[in-house]
């Protein structure tokens, strides 16, 4: 094992100076494409009516220019930042789990924790049902180490997590028996990979919750696949809900959002109906580690009847230079007009880590030039040192967002690995911002139909200084709010109101602007109308 430890160690230095010329490469490729090839996609009809939701500013979708003052030496930049793993990690490490979600019930008080329960088969190396052939350190195979469950957990806090023994599925590991989603008829049914949807109301059917997962394992037919199962208390699954929504093999987290703007459902997943999808004619089976786009106007239903999967990220030259040339999945949610995709960069056959991604329409993604990881591994021999899989389902407590993920100690190639769920967090909206140099820096927003309400801003100017000026559609200032009316803000703050000599911008109610944020020594994250 201390070899094995030597060589992972040593393989992590030369993925650091591969990721070097491998950012390097990134520079250089985002200066040789031009701005327009990476957003035309987004670009919205102006003016742009903003609603109340909070606007993000690092996409440039509601962003038409910025520029710092000294020009020669100085930039606006977008600055990414990284959260920071909780003091109390792992936060849990029953069951050796994987791919969690959590949902924070405020009415009840509580958190619940879904995830996937790695149950170690007795006798770890027998043949199993569903057995993976992997290599062991000396190169070996090994008969598969887990069965897999969907298990709850809850908490008050948010960190201190139980395991409630509900018994659900009498006569099942693990103990206490706390799995949630299995099939009573069908005791060799696996259930895995759970995903939360977050539904409209017209699609409810009167449940509180809906579960996306996977159904796998002997005798699966027709109950296997990606499947839909509701609750109206998080705790008792009705089996009778449960329901079809693609019959294909994507083993790995697949999500499903709702997107507002096209009325209808859209679920990442991978191509496996065409690629390692076994035939005697096939030369190749091709690469499924790949993301792939389905939608459908209904939710409930087998997908692949009308529709399939279309790939729509295959890696690049920055993950081909550090050989991560596969993506394991990418989990998604839709919120505030954006796809956050949680790409999870895979090279074969053993270290994972989770990047992200966003899209304004769902197909087109960006990524950001220097490839950020959203979490850096644990120091050797820690229990998050090899794999870290993020779910993108932040939960917002107060001023922060907080990120669970699942982390192992060991390569993805071998079943000798141990798995922990750990907690990040991060400013509310604050994993990217567009920073003002010292010397001051404009950022410019597209006309928008200005909605009522007060101008809010999530910024972070505690070194520094913000102003705003409002101006027409041809940046001429409208009187009483330019930069010399508006009270200067040098604080921290995410919901930070702006005035311009006592007055507020709900004076412009419905009236067509732009909003010119003059930022010197200043973050700034979010906008949004006050309502």
């Amino acid at each position: 094992m201390k070899h094995q430890s030597n060589l992972i160690t040593m393989e992590r230095h030369n993925i650091g100076r591969r990721l070097i010329i491998a950012t390097t490469l990134a520079m250089l490729l985002a200066r040789s494409v031009s701005p327009c090839s990476c957003s035309a996609a987004a670009i919205p009809e102006e003016p742009i009516r903003i609603g109340h939701e909070s606007q993000f500013l690092f996409d440039l979708h509601v962003v038409d220019n910025y520029w710092a003052i000294h020009y020669k030496r100085q930039a606006v930049q977008r600055v990414f930042h990284q959260p920071t793993k909780h003091p109390a990690n792992p936060v849990m490490k029953a069951d050796s789990p994987s791919y969690t979600w959590v949902v924070r019930d405020e009415k009840a008080g509580v958190f619940r924790m879904y995830y996937q329960a790695n149950v170690i088969i007795d006798g770890s190396g027998a043949k199993d049902s569903n057995q993976e052939v992997l290599p062991d350190a000396k190169g070996k195979t090994k008969g598969r180490k887990f069965r897999t469950f969907i298990a709850y957990a809850e908490s008050p806090d948010g960190i201190k997590w139980t395991r409630p023994h509900l018994d659900h599925y009498p006569g099942r590991k693990p103990k206490p028996n706390n799995i949630v989603i299995a099939h009573s008829e069908h005791p060799m049914i696996e259930t895995c990979s759970p995903a939360l949807l977050e539904l409209p109301e017209k699609d409810r059917r009167g449940y509180k919750y809906t579960m996306l997962y996977r159904g796998k394992g002997r005798g699966a037919g027709t109950h296997g696949g990606i499947r839909a199962i509701s609750s109206k208390d998080g705790i008792r699954w009705d089996e009778s809900s449960d329901t079809i929504v693609a019959h294909l093999h994507s083993d790995h987290p697949n999500t499903i959002s709702y997107d507002p703007l096209r009325d209808e459902y859209v679920m990442y997943c991978r191509a496996k109906d065409i690629y390692r999808a076994w035939g005697d004619t096939m030369i190749d089976t091709g690469a499924s580690r790949r993301v792939a786009r389905m939608s459908s106007k209904t939710l409930f239903g087998d997908w692949m009847e009308h529709t399939r999967p279309q790939t729509i990220i295959i890696p690049d030259e920055v993950d081909n230079q550090i050989h991560h040339n596969f993506y394991y999945g990418m989990p998604t949610v839709h919120r505030a007009g954006l796809y956050w995709g949680f790409l999870e960069n895979f090279r074969m056959n053993d270290f994972i880590y989770t990047e992200l991604a966003f899209s304004r329409d769902g197909f087109q993604f960006q990524r950001l030039p220097l490839r950020p990881k959203l979490l850096e591994y644990g120091e050797d021999g820690e229990w998050d040192d090899t794999m870290i899989f993020m779910s993108p389902a932040w939960v917002e407590v107060g001023d922060e967002w907080w990120f669970y993920y699942s982390g192992w100690d060991g390569p993805h190639g071998t079943p000798e690995r141990n798995g922990a769920i750990g907690l990040a967090t991060v400013r509310k909206e604050g994993l990217i911002s567009l920073r003002g140099p010292k010397g001051g820096g404009v950022v410019a927003t597209r006309r928008i139909i200005w909605p009522g309400g007060d101008l809010a801003v999530n910024a972070n100017a505690s070194g520094g200084t913000l102003t705003v000026r409002v101006s027409d559609s041809k940046r001429k200032p409208i009187e009483g709010f330019n930069h010399a009316d508006c009270k200067v803000f040098s604080g921290d703050n995410t919901s930070h109101v702006i005035a311009w000599n006592g007055r507020s911008l709900n004076d412009l109610n419905g009236k067509e602007i732009r909003l010119e944020f003059h930022l010197k020594d200043a973050d700034l994250y979010t906008f949004r109308a006050t309502r």
